[in-house]
């Protein structure tokens, strides 16, 4: 081939290049993230309290049950603020319990703290947990909680834990008292400190899960 045929070749190959230019990567979008699975939707949950609640066996149960979809609702003696013990925290009862039926919530939640003493002086809050217990729903205390169970008569026969500091009274209600981090039995779920919160929420969630109405 002569020089200048050689030469007029290679600036058509550079103006072929050049016209096309080098191949774009495809834009490609980034997934979308999954919407968090909401495995509690449709569930309702009453969280009893008095003046004197514990703040986080009451706060962070709630808030753990409406990350998974659950609707939460305090109960109390009337409706009002109400102030917990342990710190300035406060929380509205948004359902005085003589107003609330057992028909229309799927758990019922008894934090620990003084509210639990106030509660057993209160005959509706005594006799919703009561019923509560004997609809074969989910019943989960926690701390002190378990003592608005004494009162309403419900523990004889049971295996529960709560606070060691009130191991013998849960025993002379007629309870087996394990010093563990949760215990279950049929219905009721109940734990023992503020520690243990983590594996109570879980527990909480398993027995909703498995509790839970076919309609939902």
């Amino acid at each position: 081939m002569r020089p200048l045929s050689v030469l007029v070749c290679v600036v058509m190959l550079a103006v072929v290049l050049v016209g096309t230019g080098c191949p774009e990567e495809p834009v490609v979008e980034p997934p979308t993230p999954p919407e968090p699975v909401q495995m509690l939707e449709g569930v309702r949950v009453a969280i009893m309290v008095a003046e004197g609640f514990h703040d986080g066996e009451t706060l962070r149960p709630k808030e753990y049950l409406e990350d998974q979809g659950a609707q939460t609702v305090i109960i109390g003696p009337a409706v009002g603020e109400v102030t917990a013990y342990n710190s300035d925290q406060t929380v509205q009862i948004e359902m005085a319990v003589a107003d609330a039926s057992v028909e229309e919530f799927d758990g019922l939640i008894l934090p620990g703290g003084h509210g639990p003493g106030v509660l057993r002086e209160h005959e509706p809050a005594v006799e919703f947990a009561r019923a509560f217990v004997e609809s074969g729903k989910l019943v989960a205390a926690i701390c002190h909680g378990p003592q608005v169970l004494v009162t309403a008569g419900v523990l004889e026969g049971r295996t529960v834990t709560g606070v060691s500091g009130i191991a013998d009274e849960l025993r002379e209600a007629g309870a087996e008292y394990l010093d563990e981090p949760v215990v279950m039995d049929d219905n009721l779920v109940t734990s023992r400190v503020p520690d243990d919160i983590p594996m109570f929420n879980s527990a909480i969630l398993g027995a909703l899960m498995e509790m839970r109405p076919e309609r939902r």
